[in-house]
Order: C-alpha cells, then structure tokens, then sequence
C-alpha cells in the first residue's frame, strides 16, 4: 500500500532519504557534485512529502518558495529498488497540489542532464525547459524546468 506524508525536512525518514540521494548524486554528478550540494541543505524545508510503500519510506521531495507566484521542487528522489512503480509521479503530483494549495502558480527546478530518469519524469509531468536560471546559470550540466499549476 502506497501513503504519501506531508511533513517538513525534521522528518527522519526524509533525512535518511535524502542522505541515499546524496551518495547517488555523487556518483552521477561527478566532479560538479560539490557545486550542486551546496544548494541542497534541508533546513528550511517546510513542504516535504515522503512516500511509503508497505510502511517503508522509499521516495520523498520537497519545494521552497522562489518567488511570490512560485515554488522550486527540492530533493526529488525514490530508491532504485522501488523505481518504475509510479511513485516519483506520485510525489510530483501531491507537491504540485501542495503548492497550488497554498496559491502558489507555477513550480520550477533544476536537474542534471545525466539524471535521465529525473527528465524522463519531469517531461512525461509537462514540464517545459527554461533557461537555466540563479546559480545554475553557467552550469553546463544543469536543466531547467517549470510548469504552470
């Protein structure tokens, strides 16, 4: 049975996910890894849903205001073992309604290019490149995304 959690960065299961995500971005990111990390610290987080498959967190993500109208999606990740199951969609979409929830009208993010998996998801999700935007800028490796909620 799938359950799908709001909570905030406090949540221990979302810690220990996002510490998953971090060895596997390190991996895939290579030498860009520690410019990308210095982004991703988890205070702050006030909307984080963490998903649970049979009572075992196995996916979670986050967003964070950007601006007055928009929200940058945070920390979108799901463990191999429990991928191709619709649980990044999952998450997306209860982010996503989160958002709108709160008046919020469009979500915008950043990703690798070698995270197939992460475009693959947010372009089936309607997504639409933008120019990379802040301090993704010069990145080379870095997309960006956003969608209108």
């Amino acid at each position: 049975m799938l359950k799908l959690l709001h909570t905030n960065s406090e949540n221990q299961d979302f810690i220990d996910l996002v510490k998953q995500l971090d060895q596997y971005l390190k991996i895939v990111d290579g030498e860009d890894h520690e410019f990308y990390n210095q982004y991703n610290g988890l205070e702050a987080l006030k909307n984080v849903v963490v998903c649970y498959l049979d009572d075992q967190p196995v996916g979670c993500g986050a967003f964070k205001p950007f601006d007055k109208n928009s929200v940058e999606l945070k920390r979108m990740f799901v463990l191999p073992e429990a991928r191709g199951k619709g649980i990044g969609g999952k998450i997306l979409s209860e982010l996503e309604n989160w958002a709108s929830d709160l008046n919020f009208s469009k979500t915008i993010l950043e990703t690798g290019q070698r995270q197939v998996e992460a475009v693959a998801l947010y372009e089936k999700h309607k997504y639409s490149k933008i120019p990379n935007y802040g301090q993704y800028k010069e990145m080379e490796n870095s997309l960006c995304f956003e969608k209108a909620l």
